[in-house]
């Protein structure tokens, strides 16, 4: 295994040779007349600017790691059915893949619990540029899709119109244009909006506004993701922005109220600063008494989502969620988010998503066996389509169907609402490539494939303007590609609702895999199943 440590596209850096040196990732003869400019180097001219994605791509571009962690959705395969079928009469004429239910239902312990039309989150998009430039798009492609959109941490904190009294927010139009951007499509049947607090969001009131004023119906407390576990992060541009960022509370580097560094920064030598978030430490009785206040001031729906912290973490956060009974507990593996989340830190910090999925189900299988409560759950990290969603839930299914009952995506709704925007644009100036117009034209109503449908069930709405191309394009990938791909994995199991997944819907590949989340292999399942096949067999 070759580390590229030292040369890596998301930092825009690179090595003169090709056969690097695997224990460094420098080129085995480093030379002085060397133009290429590898991290070493890099980091030399930039300094802290290399521990990022590259910083003139923020705000239009999402990060992940580029590790290969071991131990993936790829290392298990989904088993076919010939002789049964499960949640639909045995007919050849019924158990077609289109009559599959790929409806899934979260907080399913409340009153009321949410209907999805299908099993996905778009989990938190808060106060990056790249999320505010596409919110349009995801907001109104994700209300389309019948899903629950969680609007990330910090959107009051960095709105420059928010208005602040005593230190509690009372107003910001862009939470307010946020939640009403969404609810425009939204049917009031499937999916809502969520919004998401952290430290300081918490200071901020942000809770207390956005359910009073803005009838939130879903809070969701954020403890970390997988991506990084040092508070959130992102680049401003401006001087000014950043004195009013630190006047708000925020953490700002470099520090934007020091006069050298203002010098520094109109003479060209850096172009952005860094604005992070503080860091909580919780504890089990301040948690409980959180959420119990937040059912108190109005919350319908209480969530919590969290990163890839070490098994122990895993555990107090399963004991808490269980004491609280939160609604929805969603846990984000490593390594990628849709911001600025440090390169090292998504590569070599943080526990892989199908490692923390086993230790999840180790926990919930304790608390099962003690009688206590287990929240539903909701897995998030690097998945990008339906095999590895149907795998994951299958999974969770420790008797009585799958805990995970949806999965947490955003990289790939992104890139699905800015690949969308971008060749609408294309097409509107004539720059379309020729290979694709030649394969699809060079009309958006024709090659979205549900352009007319979307105009049909909207009329009135004009596509392009009041429904974004990105709404339409995130819908397309949601329903046309996610749905109905689920629905064909479905079949081929026989399984023709989401619940009736469990374990033995699916094989592991290799004994790390089997040994890691109690999986079967092949040669194991045969060695179970078929002499008792065979040798029962009455002559």
């Amino acid at each position: 295994m070759i580390s590229i440590e030292n040369a890596r596209s998301t930092t825009g850096t690179r090595a003169r040779v090709e056969d690097i040196s695997p224990m460094s990732g420098m080129c085995p003869l480093c030379i002085e007349e060397c133009n290429v400019v590898c991290e070493v180097g890099k980091a030399a001219f930039r300094g802290r600017e290399v521990l990022y994605p590259s910083s003139e791509h923020f705000g239009h571009s999402t990060a992940a790691s580029n590790k290969n962690f071991m131990l993936d959705w790829s290392h298990f395969q989904i088993l076919s059915e010939l002789l049964s079928a499960y949640g639909i009469e045995p007919d050849s004429d019924k158990a077609f893949f289109e009559n599959a239910d790929i409806t899934t239902r979260v907080a399913t312990n409340s009153k009321k619990p949410i209907e999805l039309k299908l099993p996905i989150i778009l989990a938190g998009l808060g106060s990056t540029e790249v999320a505010k430039r596409n919110w349009n798009s995801l907001a109104k492609g994700s209300a389309m899709s019948g899903i629950i959109e969680v609007i990330g941490e910090n959107v009051c904190g960095m709105d420059p119109s928010s208005i602040y009294a005593n230190g509690k927010v009372t107003s910001s139009p862009d939470m307010e244009s946020r939640i009403a951007s969404f609810r425009d499509l939204w049917d009031g049947k499937y999916g809502n909006i969520a919004v998401q607090t952290n430290v300081e969001d918490m200071r901020g009131g942000v809770d207390e506004y956005v359910i009073s004023k803005l009838e939130v119906d879903i809070i969701e407390r954020k403890w970390g993701q997988g991506a990084k576990a040092i508070g959130g992060e992102v680049r401003v541009k401006s001087l000014e922005r950043a004195i009013e960022l630190k006047k708000r509370g925020y953490l700002v580097l470099p520090d934007p109220l020091d006069p050298e560094v203002q010098a520094s920064f109109k003479a060209g030598a850096f172009k952005t600063f860094e604005r992070h978030s503080r860091v909580g430490f919780p504890s089990q009785r301040t948690f409980v008494e959180d959420v119990e206040k937040l059912r108190e001031n109005g919350a319908r729906y209480v969530f919590l989502k969290t990163g890839a912290y070490r098994p122990e973490v895993v555990a107090f956060t399963m004991k808490v969620a269980s004491e609280a009974k939160i609604d929805l507990l969603t846990f984000d593996g490593a390594g990628g988010g849709t911001g600025m989340s440090p390169v090292p830190m998504m590569n070599e910090m943080s526990t892989p998503t199908v490692h923390l999925e086993a230790q999840v189900l180790m926990a919930a299988d304790i608390l099962k066996k003690q009688g206590r409560f287990v929240p539903d759950i909701c897995f998030a990290g690097g998945f990008t389509n339906e095999s590895q969603m149907y795998k994951a839930m299958a999974m969770s299914n420790l008797g009585d169907g799958p805990l995970v009952k949806a999965i947490g995506m955003a990289r790939a709704p992104l890139t699905a609402a800015m690949k969308s925007q971008h060749f609408a644009r294309l097409s509107q100036s004539g720059k379309l490539p020729r290979v694709f117009t030649q394969e699809y034209t060079a009309d958006p109503h024709s090659f979205f494939v549900r352009a007319g449908e979307i105009e049909k069930k909207y009329p009135g709405r004009v596509l392009g303007e009041d429904i974004p191309w990105g709404a339409v394009g995130l819908n397309t990938f949601f329903e046309e590609r996610i749905g109905e791909g689920l629905k064909q994995l479905l079949a081929g199991s026989r399984k023709f609702r989401l619940d009736l997944l469990d374990r033995y819907d699916i094989a592991s590949l290799s004994e790390y895999s089997s040994k890691v989340t109690g999986i079967e292999t092949f040669d194991q399942m045969a060695a179970r199943t078929i002499p008792g096949m065979l040798e029962s067999w009455d002559k």
